[in-house]
């Protein structure tokens, strides 16, 4: 397994759509809409086994005080082998001189982020208005 990292935000609806489908997030299911938020997104960071798109991370920030990681998505094919990690550790360093970094978690992975620094906030809770 020969992976590759790339800033890239010219990303297909059709790479997304199979991506974010293979872990059943709904987001997956408005293609278009996912590649006008990759190129929306301040930074786009990937994984790929060849030309295919296995995982990626996306940010969003002010660039000063606060980054919030919108996505983080790995194929399930690849999870379990370092590249969520190596994700996740890459933007923490692009952002390290920004304070608030911010993401939410579904429960089930909050073991992941917390192994990345992230800590979880009694006191905060994630907020929403979503149609998703």
């Amino acid at each position: 397994m020969a992976i590759t990292y790339s800033w890239t935000k010219d990303l297909s609806p059709e790479e997304l759509e199979k991506l974010f489908l293979s872990v059943d997030w709904e987001s997956g299911n408005y293609p278009q809409k996912l590649q006008k938020a990759m190129f929306n997104s301040h930074k786009v960071y990937s994984a790929w086994d060849g030309d295919t798109l296995i995982g990626l991370i996306n940010s969003m920030t002010d660039t000063v005080l606060t980054v919030y990681f919108q996505y983080l998505v790995v194929h399930p094919d690849f999870q379990g082998h370092g590249i969520g990690k190596k994700l996740v550790d890459t933007m923490l360093d692009i952002y390290s001189d920004i304070p608030r970094k911010v993401l939410i978690s579904m429960n089930e992975k909050v073991g992941f982020y917390e192994h990345c620094g992230f800590t979880h906030h009694a006191d905060k809770a994630p907020m929403f208005v979503s149609t998703l």
